[in-house]
């Protein structure tokens, strides 16, 4: 049973940390993000404030729909890389351990199996003895004494 829950704790311990890499990643993406969308904003919010008229304001305001989809876009892509890299690294992982905790849980089945046999055993020869002294007591007790009492 330990060595089973050894291969568990095993398997549950690098599929975490490969989740953590994971998490990690997912959180640098942001990071990254989250810094370059405010420094695109000081620099647009400065262009529109020095913008002369409102055509001028206008079209900078339009120039930045396009990159705007494109960086989004872009991070959906990151977004989706990382999600495929976190199957394929889970499912490194489950390959690496599924052989050790496939034999461990087979182990502890037929330890099951044994211990549930031994003890329907135990109880089937229990039964038997106890059926044994009910229907066959032992001679000593009956000596000298009736079963039927003495009729007067």
């Amino acid at each position: 049973m330990k060595s089973y829950l050894d291969a568990q704790m095993s398997t549950i311990t690098d599929m975490s940390k490969r989740l953590f890499g994971s998490a990690q990643k997912l959180n640098e993406l942001n990071i990254q993000v989250a810094q370059s969308l405010m420094e695109e904003t000081i620099t647009v919010v400065h262009q529109l404030m020095e913008a002369e008229d409102s055509t001028e304001f206008i079209s900078i305001a339009a120039s930045q729909v396009e990159p705007a989809a494109e960086k989004v876009r872009a991070y959906q892509q990151h977004l989706t890389n990382i999600a495929v890299g976190t199957n394929v690294e889970l499912s490194k992982a489950a390959e690496e351990h599924i052989s050790e905790t496939t034999k461990t849980a087979k182990a502890v089945a037929d330890e099951v199996a044994k211990k549930a046999s031994e003890e329907t055993e135990k109880a089937t020869q229990r039964q038997r003895a106890a059926m044994e002294k009910l229907t066959n007591p032992p001679e000593g007790r009956d000596r000298g004494v009736s079963r039927n009492p003495p009729v007067q």
